[in-house]
């Protein structure tokens, strides 16, 4: 497992202790990096807020746009999911 890096007060560069990971159930949630990292299971709802935290360490917002736990941001998808959703609405 790659270890983050972080800088001290001299400047000079030293490994970050892995963080443990939030899935700690069976099977074991998508990663964060994989295509169905949604399918994790919610460890945070903030429903007044907009926004869940996933044991994967994702932040999906009401918009399905996502925080991922490296500090990149995914757009909304909400449209893209509702279209591909078997349940919609007929327009």
């Amino acid at each position: 497992m790659d270890r983050m890096m972080t800088s001290n007060n001299s400047g000079a560069e030293v490994p970050q202790p892995a963080a443990a990971p939030l899935c700690r159930h069976t099977p074991h949630c998508p990663p964060a990096d994989a295509p169905d990292r949604d399918a994790a299971h919610v460890i945070a709802a903030h429903p007044e807020q907009g926004w869940s935290l996933l044991c994967n360490g994702v932040v999906v917002f009401e918009d399905f746009g996502e925080l991922l736990p490296d500090g990149s941001c995914l757009g909304a998808r909400r449209r893209d999911l509702i279209m591909a959703s078997p349940h919609r609405k007929a327009s």
